[in-house]
């Protein structure tokens, strides 16, 4: 008899990876509850983890969410960062380039 896990709501985690007078970087992680099989005998069906990054530009009020390839290509930024540690300059010239692309105004959270 296969006793089920007692359910649990997925929680994103969010992890401030950056944060200055122009700029903010937050990492959200999210795996969310596997979907309930679809019928007698079938099988629990994984559900993917969702990751993305949010960038704020503080001076312009805005943000933008970074998912897919998108955040795959900001955590090479960051995985290029950690092995070889940037100046400050060098930071904000790259969230420039993402932060051009925002276009929500900044809410409340």
């Amino acid at each position: 008899m296969l006793v089920k896990p007692p359910v649990q709501n997925p929680q994103p985690a969010m992890q401030t990876l950056y944060d200055s007078d122009s700029y903010a970087v937050v990492h959200l992680h999210m795996v969310p509850e596997p979907a309930p099989p679809a019928g007698p005998g079938a099988a629990n069906v994984p559900a993917l983890t969702r990751y993305g990054f949010e960038i704020v530009d503080k001076r312009a009020g805005k943000e933008i969410y970074l998912d897919g390839l998108w955040a795959e290509m900001f955590q090479q930024h960051i995985t290029a960062w950690q092995a070889k540690t940037p100046t400050q300059e060098e930071v904000e010239d790259t969230l420039a380039g993402y932060a051009a692309l925002a276009q929500t105004p900044v809410g409340l959270h």
